[in-house]
């Protein structure tokens, strides 16, 4: 899986933060519910224009993200 072909970032949208692509529905919002404990069920309800597909390329972002170290480091 491609996920540029998914997730992307304009300047015009939510001030550049990564989104996936035709919405403005931000990574970062896929990532805080389910860090809350949503389910992939209640995003998909909520969101009807989302794919599982979108999602993969959710995480699939982040995982480039981190091998790349576009992340802030935790202090000890």
């Amino acid at each position: 899986m491609n996920w540029r072909d998914h997730i992307v970032s304009d300047k015009e949208i939510l001030i550049g933060k990564p989104t996936i692509k035709g919405t403005r529905i931000s990574v970062e919002l896929v990532l805080e519910l389910l860090s809350v404990g949503w389910t992939e069920k209640m995003i998909f309800e909520s969101y009807p224009r989302l794919t599982e597909t979108d999602l993969k390329a959710v995480f699939a972002y982040l995982k480039e993200c981190i091998q790349h170290e576009l992340y802030f480091p935790l202090s000890a």
